[in-house]
């Protein structure tokens, strides 16, 4: 499961900053992670509707795709769990419009799961996003659930992922080392070129390899 759009967020907020007439940087400070929703229910809850947030963030991957990057390594990891047929989702606080326009315009591999906003009564850190993304996977019993690793570069979904029972690498794209650390990242990496499949193992499970961990 991962999050692998950098600029995803960013671009979120400066948007709604706009539409808001409050200074981007100013939400960017407690939003990321968390969904649009919410923010804009602390800034003006006449618009924080699921209407009015899908048609938002559906625009930006429009207006903004050329100035988009990937978070390196995304692409040939996500091309490397299609190649095996791996077990993958998506879990996002974003739009299923935001989602999936960010997936066509950079031409991305697309889960067979996706788990987006609209999806789960309570956002990030709240773990509802992951266990329903686990449940979708097949993996919602027993100790399975040890066995998922989630991917994230916000605090918020550090903490989404280890209350669903996960393990979680955690990308210093967006935070500080120390922020994901005090969020309770079992390991750090600088983006997904250290996050590596190894191969398949028995009864169809995957073998991932994490490499260049920052020290915690």
């Amino acid at each position: 499961m991962t999050q692998h759009l950098q600029s995803k967020r960013n671009l979120t907020d400066d948007r709604i900053g706009k539409e808001l007439g409050v200074d981007p940087s100013v939400i960017l400070l407690t939003s990321h992670g968390k969904r649009s929703i919410e923010t804009l229910a602390l800034y003006d809850p006449s618009k924080a509707n699921w209407d009015y947030v899908s048609h938002i963030e559906g625009l930006i991957p429009i207006e903004y795709g050329a100035d988009a990057d990937e978070v390196p390594g995304a692409r040939s990891l996500l091309a490397s769990l299609e190649r095996v047929s791996a077990p993958w989702a998506i879990v996002t606080s974003g739009t299923r419009a935001l989602v999936t326009g960010w997936l066509s315009v950079m031409d991305l591999a697309r889960p067979k799961q996706l788990v987006v906003a609209e999806d789960v009564s309570a956002g990030k850190p709240a773990p509802d996003c992951y266990l329903l993304g686990i449940n979708r996977l097949g993996l919602a019993v027993g100790k399975e659930k040890a066995q998922v690793l989630v991917v994230e570069d916000s605090p918020a979904g550090v903490r989404a992922g280890k209350a669903a029972g996960c393990q979680v690498v955690g990308l210093a794209t967006t935070h500080r080392v120390d922020q994901l650390k005090d969020s309770g990242a079992d390991w750090i990496v600088q983006d997904l070129q250290s996050v590596i499949l190894v191969g398949l193992v028995a009864d169809g499970k995957i073998e991932m390899e994490i490499r260049n961990v920052h020290q915690i």
